[in-house]
Formats: C-alpha cells, sequence, structure tokens
C-alpha cells in the first residue's frame, strides 16, 4: 500500500511559479518501478492529466498544454515527486492531484489507470 500527500498548492499571480510535492510513504523495492503522476481538476471539469514520471528511470511525459512550463521530477532518497509549474496562467488554476500505478505505460494518462490517489493542493491563479 502506498500513499501519498500532497503539498504546496496556493495562491500565485499570473507568470508566477509554484511547486508542487507529493510524499510517498509505504514504498518497496517493487515501487522503484511505480509510474507517478500529476493531475489536475478544475471545477465542472474531468480530472485531466498533467505530467508523469518512471520512478526508476526518470523519464517523463507532459501534456502538451504545461509542457515547455512544468517540470516533473523525483528526489529518491526524500521519496517525494516534484512539479515545478511556471509562467502560470489562469487556465491552470484548479486542485492538482498526485497519483501512482505500479503498471501500464507512462503514456497511457487516462485517471483510472492510476491506483493511488493523494488529497489534492488547490492552485489559484490570479489575472
Amino acid at each position: 500500500q502506498v500513499q501519498l500527500v500532497a503539498s504546496g498548492g496556493g495562491l500565485v499571480q499570473a507568470g508566477g511559479s509554484l511547486r508542487l510535492s507529493c510524499a510517498a510513504s509505504g514504498r518497496t523495492s517493487s515501487t522503484d518501478t511505480y509510474i507517478m503522476g500529476w493531475f489536475r481538476q478544475a471545477p465542472g471539469n474531468e480530472r485531466e492529466f498533467v505530467a508523469s514520471i518512471i520512478w526508476s528511470v526518470r523519464n517523463t511525459y507532459y501534456a502538451d498544454s504545461v509542457k515547455d512550463r512544468f517540470t516533473i521530477s523525483r528526489d529518491g532518497a526524500k521519496g517525494t515527486v516534484y512539479l515545478q509549474m511556471n509562467s502560470l496562467k489562469p487556465d491552470d488554476a484548479a486542485v492538482y492531484y498526485c497519483g501512482a500505478k505500479n503498471s501500464g505505460s507512462i503514456y497511457d494518462t487516462r485517471p483510472a489507470t492510476y491506483t493511488y490517489w493523494g488529497q489534492g493542493t488547490q492552485v489559484t491563479v490570479s489575472s
């Protein structure tokens, strides 16, 4: 069982930056093959994929809407995945969730393929 705790959200002006964190506990050597993902959900919208990373080899994948602005990374020693968000836009405002899965493809962005979820952290971007 993997537990995820997301943090780092807040209020930022358009053009600003935030870094989200997702701390993973309950990890074992088998979880080194996990795929970690960030998703977001705005009011009235479905949860949408933002970025993902393979824990062991650090391969990454991004939604087109955030490519070149957001960076996903992980710190193995801390068991934490980060999402550095730069050049934020009002459209980026949402509750951001981190997820984890132990099978499948980094390119499969469907939320239903992720097994474990954090509680979400709110990102608000003022124009």
